[in-house]
């Protein structure tokens, strides 16, 4: 039998920023992905300005990582044929970047063991239950041995194996968006920009470019669920959306798939999903909170805060106060993402009508400094509601630097 103190299940971001917090804390951890390290994950690849930090919080500089690529605006294009490009603050830090995240998460994995954690990868869960009578949980891993945990944050994606194991499992849930993705090489000089494209036929959903090193970009779509469609449809719409002059004269005659498109649910719906399970022994961060940004799809920032929010909430209850744990994470999520996805959701539907998207996009284009505040908002800057959560405000909070203000970690 293994046994620690807190049990991570999911060593993508959210549990890769849960084991380093708890272990941080002086929490034993053993953190457990039936994936082996590293591995390839459908995303789009951004880092928001919100992501930068955190993962700057959790001594991870991505910078050194081979397909790190550091972005300074956004070009934005509306249904109506309205571009506008929306820069960010030009200073020494970052606000915004890309890398993939084949890279990305193996990273965290090691960041996560030298913070003392132990992480087995290629090892998933089988099922999850009360343990030591009804003081801890027992995790029966696949090969059957068992690990047993005071606390259980379950960062095990859409499908939570934890929560399907707990009976707690959405029946019909396939997550709020579908996501394309394609990665492609050899593009032309416009691809080493940003690019964000909303289109008439996939509103409130829009495309993207998002820039790669060495003339390569992640490429690809979302769009919000539709019951009934197939993979099939998403694939020929996003051939359709490749053949659209504005976006293959971005992509460059000679620019080729380095593989086929993936496609991938996303869910988006954490204030409106059940986040512990077990009297508060276990606490649901990442996609199995459904936490991504419902109007963006954005996932790591949001992914890496539950994960940080659930560790902590689990060492500052210690092992006997599950109920102050539980209370703890979901007062956390309830005054901060939970209310920046009530108004992402709001906005969503703004974008979801052709006028309202391109009266949103009129007042963003006023001028410069409405420019570069859009910018800092879009990327994460600042949480978006923060206009109503007053709790949140901050001196600077409109005007702070990017992520590594000061020397970068070592």
């Amino acid at each position: 039998m293994l046994v620690s103190d807190v049990a991570v299940v999911g060593a993508g971001p959210a549990g890769a920023a849960a084991a380093i917090t708890a272990a941080r804390a002086g929490l034993s951890v053993v953190a457990v992905d039936r994936a082996s390290f590293p591995r390839d994950k459908c995303c789009g690849d951004g880092l928001t300005t919100g992501a930068l930090r955190r993962l700057e919080r959790l001594r991870l500089d991505p910078t050194s990582l081979p397909s790190w690529e550091p972005v300074d605006r956004a070009r934005i294009r509306t249904p109506a044929g309205r571009e506008a490009t929306f820069p960010l603050p030009e200073d020494t830090t970052t606000y915004a970047a890309t890398v993939r995240r084949f890279e990305l998460d193996a990273a965290l994995v090691e960041r996560a063991r030298a913070a003392g954690a132990v992480v087995h990868d290629g090892r998933g869960v089988r099922s999850a239950d009360w343990g030591a009578g009804d003081r801890a949980v027992d995790l029966v891993l696949d090969d059957g041995e068992v690990l047993r945990a005071w606390y259980v944050i379950a960062a095990d994606g859409m499908w939570s194996p934890v929560r399907k194991a707990l009976g707690l499992a959405e029946p019909g849930y396939l997550g709020d968006w579908h996501a394309v993705r394609q990665y492609f090489r050899s593009t032309g000089p416009a691809a080493r920009d940003l690019y964000v494209w909303f289109e008439g036929d996939m509103r409130p959903g829009y495309a993207w470019s998002f820039p790669l090193p060495d003339g390569r970009v992640n490429a690809g779509f979302g769009i919000r669920r539709r019951t009934g469609t197939p993979t099939g449809s998403l694939l020929r719409q996003w051939q359709d959306l490749l053949d659209r002059p504005h976006i293959s004269g971005v992509l460059g005659p000679h620019a080729e798939p380095e593989a086929p498109a993936k496609t991938w649910p996303i869910p988006s719906r954490i204030g409106r999903t059940r986040l512990v399970a077990l009297a508060g022994r276990v606490l649901f961060a990442g996609d199995a909170a459904r936490a991504a940004d419902c109007m963006t799809g954005e996932g790591i920032a949001q992914a890496l805060e539950t994960g940080q929010l659930a560790a902590r909430a689990a060492a500052a209850a210690g092992p006997s106060a599950p109920g102050r744990a539980a209370a703890r994470y979901r007062a956390a999520v309830g005054l901060g993402l939970a209310l920046d996805d009530r108004l992402s959701s709001l906005l969503s539907d703004v974008l979801a009508d052709e006028a309202g998207s391109e009266r949103w996009m009129r007042v963003a284009d006023r001028g410069d400094r409405a420019r570069r505040l859009f910018a800092r908002w879009m990327f994460e800057d600042f949480p978006r509601a923060a206009p109503m959560t007053p709790w949140r405000w901050r001196p600077g909070l409109l005007s702070r630097p990017g992520a590594w203000s000061g020397s970068r970690p070592g």
